[in-house]
């Protein structure tokens, strides 16, 4: 054998094993699974993969399939090998109705989304972040239009600084604490507490909004800001960062001590950093200062290592922060500890 043909063996099994590596087919899987109404990408992918995340890697796109990145119940996933690599493809199943006379045919049902969105739906749209520049700027509220000491949905109120030029269907929220790198210190934004939504009724200083909907009581000055059309996306890929990125667990909603599964935690990295919608991060439990026991030298402390302790994918980005899901979690998590690169 050549040294040529003795290089490109080695180099064929050093991809092979890099492969194996990455893509690891979970014990028991089946080699058939019939998408159904509540699946997520992510449970499906658990059910072929140790690491579910990796999922696209042995996704195959089928061109004659319509839309094959969107899954649909009644799609059959099929488990196939290539070269000995393992693949998974899309048979397109029932679920759509032919309307007559015309030619079109349309989905009676929707794609299933990648994470469950029962558990973000409410962070696609809504104000989360804001820098200091948007809280100085923004529009607020200066009194209840009915007398009211606290306003909620139904009730009208005056605000200033509402222009006509931004819409007519605006967000109320309240200025929230500041959220800070505690590696650096640096202020990388501050919470904006979402209380509701409002549409303008009339347009003047003051203006005069109705609110449709509420989920805590509106005060006078808290924020009006106007509503967007942002791209938020229940569908994306899992991905690794694009580079060797660690940051740090900042928050988590609702404030509880412990962080579990499914729950909405903020990361000190957003697009600063290059992290998008998708990006998925391995959870390090950090590891605990204590003292030694047993040295004699006095005062002495040592650094346990960081463990792992589960993944989390980011759903929204924002400048500095970004806010993820909790995918899993095999030990309890908390405010501090780090993320990695998976």
């Amino acid at each position: 054998m050549t040294i040529f043909r003795k290089l490109a063996l080695a180099l064929a099994l050093l991809a092979t094993a890099v492969y194996a590596d990455q893509v690891v087919l979970r014990d028991g899987h089946p080699d058939r699974y019939v998408v159904v109404k509540g699946d997520t990408l992510w449970d499906i992918s658990e059910r072929f993969l140790e690491s579910p995340w990796l999922w696209p890697e042995i996704w195959y796109v089928n061109p004659q399939v319509e839309n094959p990145h969107l899954i649909y119940p009644g799609d059959v996933l099929t488990l196939v090998y290539v070269d000995g690599k393992p693949q998974l493809r899309v048979e397109r199943g029932k679920g759509t109705y032919k309307l007559s006379p015309q030619a079109r045919a349309e989905r009676l049902d929707k794609a299933i989304p990648t994470i469950p969105i029962d558990a973000i739906q409410q962070f696609l749209t809504q104000p989360l972040v804001a820098d200091q520049d948007t809280l100085e700027n923004a529009a607020y509220v200066v009194s209840s239009a009915d007398e009211h000491l606290i306003a909620g949905a139904g009730d009208r109120i005056y605000a200033r600084g509402v222009d006509a030029d931004q819409g007519d269907r605006y967000h109320i929220f309240r200025p929230g604490d500041a959220y800070i790198d505690p590696d650096t210190g640096e202020v990388l934004g501050y919470e904006a507490l979402y209380l509701g939504d409002g549409s303008a009724e009339k347009f003047g200083d003051p203006s005069t909004l109705r609110l449709t909907r509420t989920n805590r009581e509106i005060n006078i000055g808290d924020r009006i800001m106007p509503m967007t059309q942002e791209d938020v996306y229940a569908y994306f890929t899992p991905h690794a960062p694009k580079e060797e990125v660690e940051g740090r667990i900042i928050s988590v909603v609702d404030g509880v001590t412990q962080i579990g599964q499914y729950q909405v935690v903020a990361i000190n990295r957003g697009t600063r950093e290059g992290i998008d919608v998708g990006t998925v991060f391995e959870i390090y439990q950090a590891g605990q200062l204590i003292p030694d026991q047993v040295s004699k030298e006095r005062n002495a402390q040592v650094q346990l290592p960081d463990e792992k302790a589960g993944l989390l994918m980011v759903f929204r980005t924002f400048e500095k922060v970004s806010f993820a899901l909790i995918m899993k979690a095999t030990s309890a998590l908390h405010v501090g500890d780090r993320v990695r690169n998976p």
